[in-house]
């Protein structure tokens, strides 16, 4: 008997933040499985261009589109991009994020807003473009698993992931039934920027499981997510278990 396709099968979906990290082994792990891409960047543009390119060597068709998620307007005509370039857009991975060092007492009004228009706002106003298309698809936000707790050292980021949190099960109604809406929210994963492995290393006893994450495992939940058409807002929590912190009750 021939197996039944996945849901993915032939369709499109735009990434934001594609051109590294999560965002690039997402998009690569999707083009594995006859995804069409369209990629967002900010800045990255040589690294997006080199994804696009190795999502085409896999056989699917692969566009760029460039947007400063700062900026509203720039947010609100992110899909409108893509979809002159590829045509309905099936599958929207709100991605792109910024993660700045700020504490309560001192963090500026402009490091606030910033972490809750690129990490929230703007996830929002893609979204909604993208439940106006009227057709069905899916949406898979980043979260962080330290939304569980409160992460002092990063709080105007850790206060725009809530919102994202919150807007996930928002949206999962607001835009059920055609679209499903759900997240991932990663662990130790990938170091921060200028960091190398070691640095989750040291970290790895914080979790239950006592060790790091991959970018394979954020992927697979990706794909399980897309393909699981009657599942919509859940959070996903890949992190070994951290989320817990060593209870079941909260």
């Amino acid at each position: 008997m021939k197996p039944e396709s996945l849901w993915i099968d032939g369709k499109t979906a735009l990434v934001t933040g594609a051109a590294k990290r999560i965002g690039r082994a997402t998009a690569l792990a999707l083009a594995e499985h006859n995804v069409n891409l369209v990629l967002h960047y900010r800045s990255s543009r040589d690294e997006a261009e080199a994804v696009a390119s190795e999502c085409r060597s896999m056989g699917v068709k692969s566009w760029t589109v460039q947007a400063d998620l700062r900026n509203p307007e720039q947010a609100e005509g992110l899909l409108e991009k893509a979809l002159k370039d590829a045509g309905p857009i099936h599958i929207l991975v709100n991605n792109a994020s910024i993660f700045t060092k700020s504490q309560l007492m001192d963090f500026s009004l402009q490091d606030l807003e910033d972490n809750i228009q690129v990490n929230a706002i703007s996830p929002l106003l893609v979204g909604r473009a993208f439940a106006k298309q009227g057709c069905e698809g899916a949406i898979v936000n980043f979260l962080d698993t330290r939304i569980t707790e409160y992460d002092s050292g990063h709080a105007a980021y850790h206060l725009s992931k809530r919102m994202l949190f919150t807007l996930t099960r928002m949206t999962a109604l607001e835009f059920a039934p055609l679209v499903r809406v759900n997240a991932i929210a990663p662990g130790l994963i990938l170091p921060p920027p200028g960091e190398d492995i070691s640095y989750l290393q040291k970290l790895a006893p914080t979790n239950p499981l006592n060790r790091i994450g991959s970018p394979e495992g954020i992927t697979d939940t990706v794909l399980f997510l897309l393909n699981s058409e009657f599942v919509t807002g859940q959070v996903i929590f890949v992190d070994g278990g951290y989320h817990m912190k060593g209870s079941v009750y909260g």
